[in-house]
């Protein structure tokens, strides 16, 4: 966005796009999706080619046969009182209700602004260019980590770091005199030549950090981890219109929360929000600790028998 134009940005965009779906050409369907239409021999090739030769996947071969045979009906509505069937939908919406709750969209949505009325030293745009930066290097670091620490600890320093953030971007807000907020907003209506020249006050930056901050943590864990959860612990059985449900609380959290944040802000202040967003976050620390069970290195079907038993020898 810093060096083209918008339509051009929107045609560079599909350059992502396209790769993935070349890629997706190579891609072999899911071991489940093929049983689940009769076709065994190449579940199991297709199986062998995720987990390789050298596994024991013959094994988890059966696990899922057995698994998609069970499951072969669908829900009715008198299941869904089944603890098996209702956590898991629970523990997911809910992630994704508190994630949007965090005020992720309403941050990047009115990035510029909050920046413009901050006043941190840099530009607007190019602070938001940073963000993005940070936003994308965080992805990468929780794709690389997410198997090797765990889904929960992750969960656990994201809403911390999330916390941390938004709580200094309020104090920060509502301890910092609105003159010096004002200050350079009001230069942009004023020649600079009339100016007398002012030192450069560091402690603008600290929206900037704080922003970047809770980009970071949120990318590190709130972000892909909720998404990659969902798709775990939801029961294959109701896991289409589960999927469903949840994305449909996701973004409607997200356009709810959007559409309140600037009324909010013009009727008790631009701290208010952040603060909401920071109990939000501690909010998110006890539901991960309470709610969301750890499933890293765990088939589906541990996981599965986990939520029927409620044993977590399953998943140990």
């Amino acid at each position: 966005g810093l060096v083209l134009d918008w339509r051009w940005l929107a045609v560079a965009g599909e350059v992502p796009v396209l790769s993935m779906v070349l890629l997706l050409c190579f891609m072999p369907n899911s071991p489940r999706f093929l049983l689940s239409q009769g076709k065994e021999d190449e579940a199991l090739g297709s199986l062998c080619w995720l987990r390789g030769e050298d596994t024991d996947y013959a094994r988890e071969y059966e696990q899922i046969k057995d698994s998609v045979r069970k499951q072969s009906r669908r829900v009715s509505c008198a299941e869904l009182k089944d603890p098996f069937l209702y956590k898991p939908i629970l523990i997911a919406g809910g992630m994704r209700f508190l994630q949007q709750l965090s005020g992720v969209t309403c941050i990047l949505v009115y990035l510029q602004p909050i920046f413009k009325k901050t006043s941190v030293i840099l530009k607007p745009e190019y602070d938001a260019a940073l963000v993005g930066l940070v936003r994308l290097s965080s992805v990468a670091i929780a794709a690389v980590s997410m198997d090797k620490a765990g889904r929960k600890i992750l969960l656990f320093v994201s809403a911390g770091v999330m916390l941390v953030s938004n709580l200094t971007m309020g104090l920060y807000i509502h301890f910092m005199p609105a003159s010096h907020n004002g200050t350079v907003a009001n230069t942009t209506l004023v020649s600079s030549a009339n100016l007398p020249a002012e030192p450069t006050n560091y402690i603008t930056l600290i929206p900037l950090l704080a922003t970047m901050f809770f980009i970071m943590g949120y990318a590190m864990g709130w972000g892909p981890i909720t998404w990659l959860l969902m798709s775990e612990i939801l029961p294959l059985k109701a896991r289409g219109v589960a999927s469903g449900l949840c994305v449909v609380v996701s973004w409607l959290t997200a356009f709810t929360l959007t559409q309140f944040f600037l009324p909010a802000v013009n009727a008790f202040g631009l701290e208010v929000p952040f603060l909401f967003f920071a109990v939000i976050s501690a909010g998110n620390i006890l539901f991960t600790g309470c709610c969301v069970p750890e499933t890293k290195g765990r088939s589906l079907e541990q996981i599965e028998a986990f939520f029927r038993t409620g044993r977590r020898s399953f998943l140990r």
